[in-house]
This record gives C-alpha cells, sequence and structure tokens, in this order.
C-alpha cells in the first residue's frame, strides 16, 4: 500500500466514524422517545475502503399494521367498555341497589305484606313510598342515561376535531417524505413523525395503509372509505346539544360516507368514534327502551278498571291519561323519565294512602270494609303476570315485569361482562404487538454503547495508521536531506 492509499484510507475511516458517532449519538439522545425509530449507518466498499452510503431507519410494515390494528381494537372496545361501566354505576354498581328492579321487588313484597293486613296504614304509607323509590329510581336512570348520551356525543365532537388535525398535520409530513424519497434526501424524522400521526389516527378511527410511488402513504379506513389520499378527506360532524329518548345523534359522515358504529359486547367497532357511536346509538338507547317499557307496564298494572273506562291508578305521567298508545305493546320513549307516583295517594301532597286499597277514582271497597284486599291482592298478582313487551327493548317480550326488569339488569351486564373480557385481550394483544415492533425499532442503550467503543478502537487503529505514515514522511525526508 503506498502512503497515498493509506491516507486516503484513514481519512476515509475517520470520516466513517464521524459519521457512524452521529447516528449512534442521536440514537442515544433519542431513546425515550417512544415515536422514534432506531438509524444505522449502512456501509459499503469503496476504493479508498468502506464508506457511509446512507442511514437506514429501522422498521418492520408488518408488525407497524397489526399494531395499528391492534390499537384501533383496543381504543373501541375502551370506549364501550367505559360507556357500559357507566351504566352500571347508574344502578347502584356491583350489587345494582339503585336498580328499577330492585326497588320493584321490595314493592311487591310491601304490597303482599299491607294485602294481608289491609287496615294498617303504616302500611299503605310503606307501599307509596316505595312506589316512590321505582318511580325515582326510573327516572332518574332515564335522565343519566340520556346525560352519557350527551357526553357520548361531545366526545365524538372532539374526536373528529382531533382526527381533522391529525390528518392536516399527517399531510405536512407526507409530503415531506413524498418530496424527500423523490430527491434523494434523508426523511427519516418525516417517517418518525407520520408513523407516530398514525397512530394516534388509528385510535380514533380504524386505518389500513397503501404504500405508492415515493413512499406516499394512503390511509383507508377499515370499512373502505379514503381517509387520506395525497389530500386529507373531510371528516364532518354536527354536535347535539341536547338529548332526551326521542333525540337521535347525528352521523360522523368520513368522505360523505356515515361511520358505522360497533355491536355486541366485544365489540366489532374500530376506534375510538365507533365505539362512542355504539354507546350513543345502541346501548343507551336499548337499556331506554327497557326503562320505558317498564314504566308502561307499571302504569298498566296499576291502572284502574272504573265504569268509564281504565283511568290513572298509582302510576301516572305527569298527568297525561292513560291511553291507547299504553295499552298497545310498544315502547314509549321517554316514559320512564317523566312516570311518578300519583299525588292522590301522597298524604304530603294532601292525598290518602289508603285510596291504594278502596280504589283511587272510584271507591270499590262500598262498605268500607276493614279487611277489603281485593285491589291489593290483584296488584300483588300482576307482578308474576306475563305480558307483553316490545322487541325493541331486547330482552324476553312475554314475561312478568319483575321478570322483565330482573332480565333488564341481566342483559346490562351479560354486555358489561363481554366488553371487560374484550377489552382484556385486546390491550393484552396491543401491549404484545407495541412490544413486537418496539424490539425492531427501539433503541438499546446497551447495543448503542457496545458500538461507540468499537467505533472508539476504529478510530484509534486509523489514528495509528495516520502516525505511522507520519513517521514514514519524516523518515522519507530526513534521507532525502
Amino acid at each position: 500500500m503506498s502512503l497515498t492509499a493509506a491516507m486516503k484510507t484513514a481519512q476515509s475511516s475517520f470520516s466513517n466514524v464521524g459519521l457512524q458517532s452521529a447516528v449512534v449519538s442521536k440514537n442515544i439522545a433519542n431513546a425515550s422517545d417512544p415515536a422514534y425509530a432506531r438509524r444505522a449507518a449502512v456501509l459499503a466498499t469503496a476504493s479508498s475502503g468502506a464508506t457511509v452510503v446512507e442511514t437506514q431507519r429501522a422498521q418492520n410494515e408488518a408488525l407497524l399494521k397489526q399494531n395499528l390494528l391492534s390499537i384501533s381494537k383496543a381504543s373501541a372496545q375502551d370506549a364501550v367498555l367505559a360507556g357500559l361501566s357507566r351504566m352500571k354505576m347508574m344502578l347502584g354498581g356491583e350489587d345494582y341497589e339503585l336498580a328499577p328492579s330492585t326497588y320493584l321487588a321490595k314493592l311487591r313484597d310491601n304490597l303482599q305484606t299491607f294485602a294481608d293486613k289491609p287496615n294498617e296504614v303504616s302500611l299503605a304509607e310503606t307501599v307509596v313510598a316505595d312506589a316512590i323509590d321505582v318511580a325515582t329510581s326510573l327516572n332518574s336512570t332515564s335522565e343519566a342515561l340520556q346525560k352519557l348520551r350527551s357526553e357520548a356525543d361531545a366526545d365524538i365532537d372532539t374526536a373528529v376535531k382531533e382526527l381533522n388535525r391529525l390528518l392536516k398535520e399527517f399531510k405536512t409530513y407526507n409530503d415531506q417524505v413524498r418530496q424527500g424519497t423523490a430527491a434523494g434526501t434523508d426523511v427519516n424524522d418525516a417517517l418518525d413523525q407520520r408513523d407516530k400521526l398514525l397512530t394516534q389516527i388509528s385510535g380514533l378511527v380504524g386505518v389500513t395503509t397503501v404504500n405508492r410511488t415515493n413512499n406516499d402513504l394512503a390511509l383507508y379506513t377499515s370499512d373502505g372509505t379514503v381517509l387520506f389520499e395525497t389530500e386529507a378527506r373531510a371528516v364532518s360532524f354536527v354536535p347535539t346539544t341536547t338529548y332526551t329518548a326521542t333525540v337521535a345523534g347525528n352521523q360522523v359522515l368520513i368522505d360523505g360516507v356515515p361511520v358505522q358504529m360497533g355491536a355486541a359486547g366485544n365489540t366489532s367497532a374500530r376506534g375510538t368514534i365507533a365505539g362512542l357511536l355504539q354507546i350513543r346509538d345502541h346501548a343507551a338507547p336499548t337499556f331506554q327502551a327497557q326503562l320505558d317499557e317498564t314504566a308502561r307496564s307499571l302504569i298498566n298494572m296499576f291502572s284502574e278498571n272504573t265504569v268509564g273506562g281504565a283511568m290513572d291508578g298509582l302510576f301516572i305521567r305527569n298527568g297525561v291519561a292513560v291511553g291507547d298508545d299504553l295499552t298497545v305493546d310498544t315502547v314509549v320513549p321517554g316514559l320512564s323519565t317523566i312516570i311518578k307516583v300519583n299525588p292522590a295517594v301522597i298524604t304530603n301532597q294532601g292525598g290518602n294512602a289508603k285510596l291504594l286499597r278502596d280504589g283511587i277514582n272510584e271507591t270499590f271497597n262500598i262498605d268500607n270494609n276493614a279487611s277489603f284486599s281485593v285491589l291489593l291482592n290483584n296488584y300483588a298478582a300482576a307482578f308474576e303476570t306475563p305480558v307483553t313487551f316490545d322487541p325493541a327493548a331486547a330482552i324476553d317480550t312475554n314475561t312478568s315485569l319483575l321478570a322483565f326488569s330482573s332480565g333488564s339488569v341481566g342483559w346490562l351486564e351479560q354486555l358489561r361482562s363481554a366488553a371487560t373480557t374484550a377489552a382484556d385481550d385486546k390491550n393484552a394483544l396491543l401491549a404484545r404487538t407495541q412490544e413486537a415492533l418496539q424490539s425492531v425499532t427501539s433503541v438499546s442503550l446497551d447495543e448503542e454503547l457496545a458500538l461507540l467503543l468499537d467505533l472508539e478502537q476504529s478510530y484509534k487503529a486509523s489514528a495509528k495508521l495516520v502516525a505511522a505514515v507520519d513517521e514514514m514522511i519524516t523518515a522519507l525526508l530526513q534521507a532525502a536531506g
């Protein structure tokens, strides 16, 4: 090897060590950033030895796509579980002590006790108090459900705004990647940011990706709607400020196509938006229908068959008389919100609790018999008598009121239990996919420090080569002199 060749080799080595050290230093500096993918300086053989030709970014397309899918599934499942858990808390939590079914069972038991001792005024007052508890439970649960729907609607609005912001930012980095790739410049930092945005987008809506020329990335929702293709597609939503049982929320539109809500406890939804839609438009309305059917059955059960026809009994709906819409076996939306106890039997409202025994609208106990219990026994028996319920309530359509109200609790618990199990499974899968992806892309400080030691040895070897060449040139100059 000539002295000139030796010097060129040393220069090339110094240059390589400098570039490699810069890459390693950047890796170490960003080791704690989960969005950063490890870099590696790639060497190639040249006339003067090895030379750095590019800085490669660690990546695995298959693992990235699996991670995006896991994120969207887990995010949707968490949204559904949170909504169902809120619904359970409305009923008192684990024991469901605030559920209408709990108060209904107590009302039935005390009503039977009153029927056995129909002359006890205190028992009559107890039954009326129990009836008030039932109505209050239906009212408060119904109102809480509509509040839940309203909050879900607000969360959807927030998520849509965030999605639009992310897509706008995604375009910025996607353009940098596309233009930089075409020009042959380093786009690794832009790729990091683009992938970070992609994981955030997948948490809001399920996405699939398609790589195109110059590393351009197109995004589609899990049902095939275009989300981003050179330009971000419009994601639109008009929030609803006030919810009642008769109000339906607005759709979320992506490029004019409605986002489909998820279904079942183990939800089919992808992304938070679809999970929130499932709570707002299916889970809460279905439970609302169950409450409304419970209220309808109660009003009918305690209505009095007088000579003038069916009239209000123990339960009324804010002064609106019993009508055909309550006797037909269909849901009356919002009925559980307005059901209340007839003031005619509430003592502190000027009523008389014993009218429940004798008749509210006309006297059935004509002889004022202290042991008269015909009406009371009929009411107690009605709790166990099968009646028809609307299929919209999604539980047994021909059963007793007590069984129906218990079935409502069972329906919610089954749904929430399935959601809990699915959330555990999907979050475990997400943790595994993230771990697998990070094992490929994340920075290992041990490996980087070991590489720095190797680079140090390479630098020392190059320095020794330069020193040897210097000594040889000095010797030649002395010999020539």
